[in-house]
């Protein structure tokens, strides 16, 4: 006879948030655009560097932002001062969204832990703080410059795991990559991919009803 579980058995006791496109809107092209560059050259300056597979080394941390850089220019030499200037700072690349705090204060109202689990840089944390203003709301979690790991590496996630002592199966991870969730999963979590703040916070909301 199949034993049913019980609902604390069942009961998901962590929400992990990623943060680009999550609890934030990471602006890509736009962030050029934004600044004044015709949709040609703002196009440009896009796969020269966050549509690169340079991009990562950012969140990676293990080179400098200089060395980046130099990655970057060399995608698109002919842009080189451009992509310098453009990345001399970096603030508005990265917006606040005013549903993050309100979100988190929800699950934790619920009597949830949670965490966030994210690929981002020493340089636009530091740059683009403003946007981030939901992070003391939370009970901590990676990001991943601070750990030199990203995801989809399933080093990220059993990290996590270890230093907040989770069972995988009692958390879920909200996240709008795909391949993040895939690694997720593999990693024994329940997973959320986020396509809208309305469906992923239905999602949520039912999934820990259900639990």
């Amino acid at each position: 006879m199949k034993q049913e579980n019980s609902p604390q058995q069942n009961r998901i006791d962590t929400v992990i948030f990623d943060i680009g496109n999550v609890l934030t809107d990471f602006k890509e092209k736009r962030f050029y655009l934004e600044l004044g560059y015709p949709e040609e050259i703002a196009e440009r300056l896009y796969r020269a560097t966050m549509g690169s597979d340079c991009w990562v080394e950012y969140d990676r941390g293990l080179l400098s932002d200089e060395e980046i850089l130099s990655l970057f220019q060399k995608n698109d030499p002919g842009l080189a001062s451009e992509i310098a200037r453009a990345l001399s700072d970096t603030h508005g690349l990265v917006a606040r969204r005013d549903s993050a705090i309100p979100w988190i204060r929800k699950v934790k109202a619920a009597g949830r832990k949670v965490l966030v689990l994210s690929n981002f840089s020493r340089k636009i944390k530091r740059e683009c703080a403003d946007a981030l203003d939901f992070l003391p709301e939370t009970d901590g979690g990676i990001l991943s410059f601070q750990d030199r790991c990203v995801k989809p590496d399933p080093i990220i996630y059993a990290l996590l795991l270890s230093r907040y002592q989770l069972d995988p199966a009692h958390a879920v991870f909200i996240d709008d990559t795909e391949q993040n969730l895939v690694a997720a999963r593999e990693a024994g979590l329940q997973t959320i991919l986020y396509r809208t703040q309305e469906q992923a916070e239905a999602e949520l909301d039912e999934m820990l009803s259900l639990n």
